[in-house]
Order: structure tokens, then C-alpha cells, then sequence
């Protein structure tokens, strides 16, 4: 299914298949973007840190990250695959992995919500011609509520126990690192971990009660700063802002300034999901803060929550802003240049497909662009091939 976001992929093999899931990840994700920046806001200026705590309002962040995001996902999904039947069954699906995990799960609503439609579409074209006249609604109905009715239970009694093995398994991974000084290394879990939401199980579950015995015993922790820097997502949604989907440049300033002086990370997480080579920059960011806090002895006395770069001022010891400033200066650096190579610079972002003729097909594997392309984004029209300065 084509949208402003997922423009069509035309032709076959492995480059065209990622490209097709990205495009999914995307139409699913992006129709959302505005609810993510709402819950964004919210919890940086209401929970306890928070730039103007209020507990009353802060009661909205818990229900909206853990229930609202993944059901709208899961519901977006489940339009994508079957129209406004499949978005039903797919949000009936997308609750039975919410109830079933402790830590949000987007993950499983972009399973669970096109698989619930997938299967409801199923069912329609089963019955399709053996309906009789007058009993239509009442089938359609029910089938639609027993499908996700079963889909959900499968949610809770499947993709739960999944999740929880996996934060368990990464958590475990996490402290075998910290304790034989791979430090650098950990950015190869901890980053894909943040994106799956995980970034909380690992940070508050491992690395924070780590770092308090340390920091109990030197003074300082560099523990507390493997997953709350801040630097590897500023890198990535700036690239975003400059060289991403024109579609999606008007909303990385907002979350921009969510993620890097609110604290909020999860902000940045759904860009990552959009295109999934992107988590490579995120790695590289994050290995190279590390590196550069330990090269420079930096650490903080405390965790910094949420990770904003004010709250990491306000738990640096005295005379040790440069190692931290540095660590964060590095990694969204590089970060920045990774996620910008990813990203073609513009060229890779599909703007230029959605630009250029609908006959038209990209050069292929040889470079030699021969081939043909029946028909380009939903809805376009026929507009002379352009070609981008």
C-alpha cells in the first residue's frame, strides 16, 4: 500500500524487499508521529524531573506510552493490510501484547496489527460469496470480534513471554560487558535495545545499580551514562532534519528539542523504525561517546533522569564538564555523519522516486536504470522526470 511516506518500490531482490519493509515500518509509524511528540511533551514537563512537575498531569504518560502508541500503531498497521476492518482487529490484537508485557510494546503491535489484519482478510474473502442476503452485518461483526478476540489472547500468551526473555537476556548480556570492560562494545546492544523500548529495563535494571556502587565508591560512575547519552540521537535526528524524507523534516526540530533539553530519548526511537539501517549510526554515536568518556575519565555522580543535557550537567562533578561535553559532542558527531551517509546525503530518501516520471525505473545493480515501472506513489499523476541539483 502506497503512502506519502512509502512511496511505491518497484522490482524484486533483497534491496527491494528491505526497501518494502522500511516503507511498512514507516506507513505505520509515521501517521503517528504527532502522538508520539504530545507524549513527548508531556513527560518532559510534568513527571517529577520534569521542567514543571505536576503529579495530577503526569498520571497521562504511564496509559499513553504503554496502551495509546502501541494500539494506534497496531491499528495503523491493520488499516494498511485491510481497510478500516483490518484496523479494528488489528488495535483487538495489539491490546493482547500491551496487557502482556511490562515495557511498551511497539514491536508487537507492528507484528500483531497487520497479522490480525492479515488474518481477518483471510476470513472475508472465505465467506465472501456464501454470506446470505440480510445476514452480512451480523457476520462480518463476529468475525471481525471473534478474530481478534483469539488474536489478542494469542498476544498475551505469545508475544509477552517473548519480550520478557529478550529485556532478560539483554540486561544479562549488558552487565557481562560492563564487567569485563568492553564498554564501547555495549552500544552494539544497548542501541537496538533503545529503540525496542527496552532503554529503561537496561538502564534502571542493570546499569543504574551498577553505576551507584561504583559512584558509592569513587565518586563518579561512567555506568550512568552508557545508555542516557543524549548524543547519538541528536546525530541522527539532525541528519533526519537535514537529509530524511521531506515528509518527515518539518517534525524532527520539535523532537529535537524532546530529546536533547527534555531528556525524553524514546522521541527519536520511531525515525530509527522507519528505516532500520539508521540504528548503525545510533551504534557508532554511542561507541564513540563511550570511548571518549573513558579516554577522558568522565562520569557522573548520579543518573541523570531524563537523560537531557541539563540534567547531565546537574549531575557532573565539579571539574569534570569536559569529558561529559566531549562524550556528547562526539557521539552525536558521529552519529550525525553515519546516519547522514545512510541517508545518501538526500539522495537515498526516497524523494527522488516520488519526484521523477512513474515510468521511470532507478538504475539498477549495473547502474544502467534499464528496466520499466508500471506506476509510481498512489495517487500521483505524470509530471516530467526531474532530476535533483
Amino acid at each position: 500500500m502506497a503512502t506519502p511516506y512509502t512511496p511505491t518500490v518497484q522490482g524484486t531482490g533483497m534491496r527491494a524487499t528491505i526497501q518494502r519493509f522500511g516503507g511498512h515500518l514507516a506507513g505505520m509509524i509515521m501517521p503517528n508521529i504527532g502522538a508520539f511528540i504530545a507524549w513527548g511533551l508531556i513527560t518532559a514537563l510534568f513527571i517529577p524531573t520534569g521542567w514543571v512537575p505536576n503529579a495530577t498531569l503526569a498520571e497521562l504518560v504511564g496509559p499513553i506510552i504503554t496502551v495509546l502508541l502501541p494500539v494506534l500503531i497496531g491499528y495503523t498497521g491493520g488499516r494498511m493490510v485491510h481497510g478500516q476492518r483490518g484496523a479494528v482487529v488489528g488495535a483487538v490484537a495489539t491490546m493482547g501484547v500491551v496487557v502482556g508485557a511490562d515495557v511498551p510494546m511497539f514491536l508487537g503491535a507492528m507484528i500483531m496489527g497487520p497479522l490480525g489484519a492479515f488474518v481477518i482478510k483471510q476470513v472475508d474473502r472465505m465467506f465472501a460469496d456464501r454470506i446470505k442476503a440480510g445476514f452480512e452485518m451480523l457476520v462480518d461483526n463476529f468475525s471481525a470480534g471473534i478474530v481478534g478476540g483469539v488474536m489478542a489472547i494469542l498476544g498475551v500468551l505469545a508475544i509477552g513471554p517473548v519480550v520478557r526473555t529478550i529485556t532478560e537476556a539483554a540486561g544479562d548480556v549488558v552487565e557481562w560487558l560492563v564487567h569485563h570492560d568492553l564498554l564501547p562494545l555495549a552500544s552494539v546492544l544497548i542501541e537496538p535495545a533503545k529503540v525496542l523500548f527496552l532503554n529503561n529495563a537496561i538502564n534502571h535494571g542493570v546499569l543504574t545499580p551498577l553505576g551507584v556502587a561504583e559512584s558509592a565508591g569513587v565518586g563518579k560512575s561512567i555506568l550512568f551514562m552508557l545508555e542516557s547519552n543524549p548524543g547519538p540521537g541528536l546525530g541522527l535526528l539532525l541528519a533526519y532534519m537535514l537529509f530524511g524524507p521531506r515528509a518527515l523534516r518539518a517534525s524532527t526540530p520539535a523532537a529535537i528539542v524532546i530529546q536533547f533539553f527534555g531528556g525524553i530519548h524514546e522521541i527519536y526511537f520511531p525515525y530509527v523504525l522507519m528505516k532500520p539501517r539508521l540504528i548503525l549510526a545510533t551504534i557508532a554515536g554511542g561507541a564513540a561517546g563511550i570511548l571518549t568518556f573513558l579516554v577522558t575519565g568522565a562520569g557522573l555522580i548520579a543518573s541523570p533522569s531524563p537523560g537531557s543535557i541539563f540534567a547531565y550537567f546537574a549531575v557532573t562533578p565539579k571539574g569534570g564538564y569536559f569529558g561529559v561535553i566531549a562524550g556528547i559532542v562526539v557521539a552525536a558527531a558521529v552519529s550525525f555523519a553515519v546516519a547522514s551517509a545512510l541517508l545518501g546525503f538526500g539522495r537515498k530518501n526516497g524523494d527522488e522516486q516520488a519526484e521523477t516520471e512513474p515510468g521511470a525505473l532507478p538504475e539498477d545493480e549495473t547502474g544502467t536504470g534499464t528496466g520499466t515501472q508500471t506506476d509510481g506513489a498512489a495517487g500521483s499523476e505524470s509530471v516530467p522526470a526531474t532530476k535533483e541539483s
